[in-house]
């Protein structure tokens, strides 16, 4: 399996995910994607790569966002044959203990896709300011109630796929820049039909930099959310077209 684990500005909380990712999970791969920190956390990621094979970095020129993070990483360990794919923050806040268990559920017959949720029962947060909190549990009811999702966290970002379930997302088509990415994929998964269990997770607030979470990100939610909602409203319509000279009429599209 491979773990994607993005990264901007995380030089200090790196080396301590990529050392519990790689005790609890011996056989897997690590791929860190850094948009350029400007902190040096791409170096020290080569640095790590270069003692072990497990190890991989995927560099790119700037701070692009999140979302697109992800879809560089995913597409890369689609093409290295991967059949497990998971994903998770370098800050600390997703906890590799937690990590054999999103695998294991993985494993049951019929399970597409397992996503670390903090909302269900026997998840929680710990150390996080009561805003981040409400938040939180705002939107996920926001995206519950208008897109339909049975999910009880769409909004979290550790998750294990797959590989048939990430070919099913058409990462082509992804816009989102920040954590609304998360969504976007939960929707396309159930969408097409797929199975998606949630794992209770315990989240920890980090410790070491700085929040990525800002008012653009959230606003890039809501009006992503609500579009995709009024979109899902529109009925389907057909246009007939009028023959042309020499042409007979064909099908409505």
């Amino acid at each position: 399996m491979c773990v994607c684990i993005p990264t901007y500005q995380e030089r200090d909380s790196l080396p301590r995910t990529l050392a519990g990712v790689l005790r609890e999970v011996p056989d897997a791969h690590v791929l860190v994607i850094d948009d350029n920190s400007p902190d040096g956390t791409g170096e020290l990621a080569d640095q790590l790569a270069a003692d072990d094979t497990r190890m991989h970095v995927l560099h790119r020129p700037g701070k692009q966002g999140l979302g697109p993070a992800y879809v560089a990483g995913f597409r890369w360990a689609l093409e290295q044959g991967f059949p497990v794919i998971a994903q998770m923050d370098a800050d600390g806040s997703h906890r590799p203990a937690d990590l054999p268990r999103l695998i294991a559920a993985l494993d049951d017959a019929g399970t597409d896709a397992v996503l670390g949720s903090r909302w269900v029962p026997g998840g929680a947060v710990r150390n996080w300011p009561r805003h981040r909190e409400l938040l939180s549990r705002a939107a996920n009811r926001y995206v519950r109630a208008l897109l339909r999702l049975p999910l009880g966290d769409a909004t979290g970002g550790f998750r294990a796929f797959r590989r048939r379930a990430l070919e099913t997302v058409e990462l082509g088509s992804v816009q989102c820049q920040g954590y609304c990415f998360q969504i976007d994929v939960a929707r396309q998964l159930c969408g097409r039909g797929l199975h998606v269990a949630e794992v209770p997770i315990v989240f920890v607030d980090r410790e070491l930099g700085q929040s990525k979470m800002t008012g653009r990100i959230v606003r890039e939610a809501l009006v992503r959310v609500t579009g995709w909602w009024l979109a899902s409203l529109r009925p389907a319509r057909h246009r007939v077209r009028l023959p042309v000279a020499g042409v007979l009429p064909g099908r409505s599209v």
